[in-house]
């Protein structure tokens, strides 16, 4: 195995070309031992388990993360009983049954694995996702009267609900009984039939990691076993729910939830299901964009995501839904190349709005945050753009597009900074239209008038709450250009799934000749790196061209840096080659 060592207090960095500084991780050297001894694994495993907290008896569990041992008990979820029992209820009775879903990824993926359920025990339910657009986001009063005008007795949302306080009362008014699954975070009760979301006062389950098809898959484990008992399956086969774990893997890597307890089972299970290509709409998208299984994260959270995510952007808003739900191939085929074609209208857009994102926010560097809007930018790309220019700017970033006076926004943040809590208290203290989501991602709705006042109010915020959190790169261990082969890359991969909460290995090279650096493909530097020894690695440096980072790595040809990244095995023309992703450099310390 190739040696890596340990990172030692000579590793540090103040000030690296991208201005960030690099923080060393802690590690209880004994616990590694113990970790590496007790179950035989690599050190640089043992260690990385012992740095991030893993105790010396659950290092097998971390490694080799099951459902069977990390499924919790679905009735620990406030309220899943009354839930399961009205849904039995509506089932015996052959009520007609909706669902209402979210247009991305994770909503996409809860509206499938509800939808297929409810087929495979009474009859295909009526599925609604709302226009981007001319809807907005959620549950809306004219589309809850419009399924009870269509017979709908009972209404299921999965991934929404949890903030339409209007929608919900005007179909309690209704006679329609509305149940909300649902992961946002919510300080006010819904006036529902019934809500079952974690992160809803109330709930003590502690599962506010889960994504929502996290939380619908543990509501159909619970209605499954209802159904079982009151007898539903002497007539019918009972579903198999681990053929619909695809679902919830894929949407919990591409709704970067942390990768913590039974999450990282669902994307483990889920990464093993999507391999064998047995959903038509999967095996269609992987045709469409050539990806091959092994799937990783990696393909979830940037070949597939994207293009389902594309039809709520910039298509049909349930063109996402359509995929993972139909059993015809070609009809598969079809919806994968459309939303492969939205994929790339979206590309274009984001390009075109994030060059004028981008110059808006290179004025505001004095600003803890970025806030910035346009007339004319498509809502369905203002979150991507808020996501690069919190990547290129190291700040949480607030985008708005405005279109006939309404401007929808989304909102990404850095760690330490909860923007979801501060666009929900905006919108409660009137200083914009609607506001909701997480510590990391939000979303809002604002007037052109409203920018300005945003601004104060995100100004007071953060000084309130104090400076931005300076998260630094936490190094976990310095590699050899000659250590960093192939065989180091893939033990490192023991400890995966890796996403959210579980961040890949980053590993530095502290003294490396840049023997090569030139900018390739949109925007990307790739270098080849040199050790004291002539070993030659390859790097490369995403979207970093015409960036601090970009500019000072084409400057070091020929130069000794140290860079920070993440060690790849790849196959490339059949062949398996070894690649550092770098996320920073530095000057070599003096």
């Amino acid at each position: 195995m190739s040696e890596v060592m340990p990172i030692s207090e000579t590793i540090y960095v103040e000030n690296s070309f991208s201005g960030r500084r690099w923080a060393l991780a802690q590690c209880d050297e004994d616990l590694a031992r113990g970790i590496q001894l007790d179950h035989q694994i690599p050190a640089v495993i043992a260690r990385l388990l012992a740095s991030r907290g893993v105790a010396r008896d659950a290092a097998m569990d971390y490694l080799n993360p099951t459902l069977k041992h990390l499924l919790p008990e679905p009735r620990t979820l406030a309220h899943m009983d009354e839930a399961v029992a009205r849904v039995v209820k509506a089932i015996l009775a052959r009520e007609k049954i909706a669902v209402f879903g979210d247009y991305d990824v994770d909503g996409s993926c809860s509206a499938a694995l509800m939808a297929g359920f409810l087929a495979a025990v009474l009859e295909p339910p009526r599925t609604y996702i709302p226009d981007r657009l001319t809807e907005g986001y959620g549950p809306n009063s004219a589309a809850l009267l419009k399924l009870k005008a269509e017979g709908i007795s009972l209404v299921i949302t999965v991934d929404c609900g949890a903030g339409a306080q209007v929608a919900l009362q005007t179909a309690r008014e209704a006679g329609l009984d509305v149940i909300v699954l649902d992961h946002h975070a919510s300080e006010h009760a819904v006036p529902a039939l019934v809500q079952v979301n974690p992160n809803a006062g109330g709930d003590g389950s502690g599962l506010g990691h889960l994504c929502a098809a996290g939380i619908t898959f543990l509501f159909l484990v619970a209605l499954n076993r209802a159904l079982r008992e009151a007898g539903h399956y002497t007539s019918r086969p009972e579903p198999n729910l681990m053929e619909a774990v695809d679902l919830v893997g894929l949407a919990t890597v591409c709704d970067v939830v942390p990768l913590t307890g039974v999450n990282r089972a669902f994307v483990r299970a889920g990464l093993a299901r999507l391999g064998r290509l047995e959903r038509p709409g999967i095996k269609a998208l992987a045709h469409i964009a050539d990806v091959a299984p092994p799937f990783t994260p990696y393909t979830l959270g940037f070949v597939f995501g994207p293009r389902i995510n594309a039809g709520g952007r910039v298509g049909r808003c349930g063109l996402g839904v359509d995929l993972l739900t139909t059993h015809d191939a070609a009809a598969a085929e079809e919806h994968a190349l459309a939303l492969d074609t939205h994929n790339r209208e979206r590309q274009a857009i984001e390009k075109m709005i994030l060059d004028e994102a981008t110059a808006l926010a290179a004025q505001q560097e004095a600003s803890p945050f970025i806030l910035v809007a346009g007339e004319g930018w498509h809502p369905g790309v203002v979150g991507i753009v808020a996501g690069r220019l919190k990547e290129r700017f190291n700040k949480p970033a607030f985008v708005a597009g405005f279109e006939g006076g309404l401007g929808r926004g989304s909102a990404r943040s850095v760690l330490g900074i909860n923007v979801g809590a501060m666009v929900r208290a905006a919108h409660e203290n009137g200083v914009i239209e609607s506001g909701g989501g997480h510590a990391m991602a939000a979303g809002f709705g604002l007037t052109p008038a409203q920018v300005e006042p945003f601004r104060v109010f995100l100004l007071e915020a953060f000084a309130k709450g104090g400076p931005v959190a300076d998260v630094p790169l936490a190094i976990d261990a310095t590699v050899s250009p000659g250590g960093a082969t192939i065989s180091l890359a893939r033990d490192l991969q023991l400890a995966g799934p890796y996403g959210a909460g579980n961040a890949e290995p980053l590993l530095v090279i502290p003294d490396a000749r840049v023997a090569f650096a030139d900018v390739v493909g949109k925007g990307h530097v790739r270098l080849r790196l040199v050790g004291g020894d002539g070993a030659r690695l390859d790097a490369i440096a995403f979207r970093v061209a015409e960036t601090p980072l970009g500019d000072a790595l084409l400057k070091s040809r020929g130069s000794q840096i140290q860079v920070a990244g993440r060690l790849r095995a790849e196959e490339w023309n059949g062949q398996a080659r070894v690649q550092l992703h770098l996320d920073d450099a530095a000057p070599v310390s003096s």
